[in-house]
């Protein structure tokens, strides 16, 4: 198994089998070697900095019926919102003068209110020019990409949430097509985002061989960044009694991306620290190099259930586990890097 290890290190690929023993195998110490391997990658790369991503969850209104989402359509529970441009522009603020170089405006996928949002991209961009913007709407018009990187975006993330034709199709309406879904990130990586994907891990009928098709989409889209947390079920939702993903397969998943692809930005996810306690500490530890508190107003926090229990910790009790590993925040953007 230790060859696997220096095999993906060396050659940045593995055979499936490979992939599949090492998502899959029971060796304790094989794992943590995995990890470490994963974490002086990532330390030779970044040193021990981790980059921080303010995330503004601007509106939970969505036109998607997503069968795992918490603000799915269909789900009257939801107290539904939209931040205003002024909300928007003080929580940009908030992080701004925490020292956060990043924005992310995240919400349900909804191509009228997208478009109106060029205007505040643009707002946004002027009156933060050393920031960069990142957007994570859900498919879009390829104009309304375009028009909001003119006016300012710098990045994008769209999760395919599974590689699977079939397994997307257990997962999502019959309205939406995985297909689409992959022709929309070509299109932003096209038009010069930096693009980001991502998958639910342990997801209802997800298997390994679906795992490792997700991994062989990545080599073949080669994205700046990739999300990836475990499946939490969210409830009123028909996964709602669902088990959730496993926390240790997904820590499995970033050690392998790291050693694959060491120059990409990997977030410790929220969702990986709404399962375990220490989820972010042991992310960092798995390769993990990026990490995204919330700022969005705490008057609407509860009203973003993706999933349930979702964690919201503040910047003073992320920056306390960094220190207590050995890491600290970086004070740079962290842009994705070619050399």
């Amino acid at each position: 198994m230790k060859d696997r290890i220096d095999e993906i290190q060396d050659r940045r690929t593995l055979d499936d089998e490979g992939l599949r023993m090492l998502l899959d195998t029971r060796d304790d110490a094989m794992v943590e070697a995995l990890h470490e391997r994963a974490r002086e990658v990532a330390e030779e790369r970044f040193g021990k900095r981790v980059y921080l991503r303010a995330l503004i969850e601007w509106s939970n209104v969505c036109r998607n019926d997503c069968l795992y989402c918490g603000i799915r359509k269909s789900n009257r529970t939801v107290r539904r919102y939209a931040l205003t441009r002024e909300e928007i522009l003080s929580s940009c603020e908030n992080a701004w003068s925490h020292g956060l170089r990043t924005f992310v405006l995240q919400g349900g996928e909804n191509p009228p209110a997208a478009l109106e949002l060029a205007g505040t991209v643009a707002e946004i961009h002027a009156s933060w020019p050393e920031a960069a913007i990142t957007l994570s709407l859900g498919e879009l018009p390829v104009e309304t990409y375009r028009l909001l990187k003119q006016s300012g975006a710098d990045r994008y993330l769209l999760r395919h949430e599974t590689a699977s034709p079939e397994h997307y199709a257990r997962l999502h309406p019959t309205s939406m097509r995985l297909e689409t879904r992959i022709r929309c990130i070509r299109a932003l990586k096209e038009l010069g985002y930096q693009t980001g994907m991502g998958m639910m891990v342990g997801s209802p009928f997800q298997t390994t061989e679906d795992l490792i098709r997700d991994i062989r989409l990545i080599e073949r889209i080669r994205p700046e960044m990739v999300g990836a947390g475990p499946f939490i079920p969210a409830k009123d939702t028909p996964f709602g009694n669902e088990s959730p993903g496993s926390a240790d397969k997904t820590l499995r998943l970033y050690s392998i991306l790291r050693l694959m692809f060491p120059k990409l930005l990997v977030p410790a996810t929220t969702a990986l620290s709404t399962l375990l306690p220490d989820g972010r500490r042991q992310g960092i530890l798995a390769g993990a190099n990026v990490i995204m508190p919330s700022f969005t107003p705490a008057t609407r926090r509860a009203d973003y259930a993706l999933y349930a229990g979702k964690s919201h910790e503040e910047l003073q009790t992320i920056e306390r586990e960094l220190s207590a590993i050995g890491y600290a925040v970086s004070p740079f953007r962290g842009d994705y890097d070619e050399r």
